[in-house]
């Protein structure tokens, strides 16, 4: 059954027909199935009244384990944001009781942020709905189709992941 990225492709090979326009077949509909995980991550956390860039910070301090504590460099690393992006983003959780700052025990200058009971609560339930928007995306796909589409968009990000 045809999809839009067949018309689309079909129309560019029509008037096109000297460009392999196969790209597009794929990363078309790449780019399409990222649209609707975008909105589909946005209603669940939106459920759980946070904004994505929330959840981001969030779930970096809930995969560090406990203490759930990380300094706010390890939170920019992990967040791909700037260290002024960041401070803007912990004053805002700071004030929602989200996340804490602790002093650093060992730098005196330093800081700790760490996730409080109340932001483990928000981060793990908008996780838990999270997961089941996304198992309602991937529906269509056998277990051994899941696997093979996360191997081959492994090998296609790899190039572009910092830490390989």
């Amino acid at each position: 059954m045809p999809d839009e990225v067949d018309r689309l492709v079909a129309a560019w090979q029509r008037e096109r027909p000297d460009l392999d326009v196969r790209p597009l077949e794929m990363l078309s509909r790449v780019t399409r199935l990222a649209h609707h995980l975008d909105r589909a991550r946005s209603t669940a956390f939106a459920t759980h009244s946070l904004e994505t860039w929330e959840f981001d910070v969030l779930a970096a301090l809930r995969r560090a384990g406990p203490p759930y504590l990380l300094s706010p460099g390890q939170l920019v690393a992990q967040t791909l944001v700037t260290s002024g992006t960041m401070t803007h983003r912990l004053n805002r959780l700071e004030e929602r009781g989200l996340v804490e700052r602790l002093p650093d025990p060992s730098d005196r200058r330093g800081v700790r942020v760490r996730l409080t009971g109340r932001g483990r609560q928000r981060v793990d339930a908008a996780l838990a709905d999270l997961l089941d928007r996304e198992r309602e995306l991937l529906r269509g796909l056998s277990l051994a189709e899941q696997r093979a589409l996360s191997s081959a968009l492994r090998r296609l990000v790899a190039p572009f992941e910092v830490d390989g």
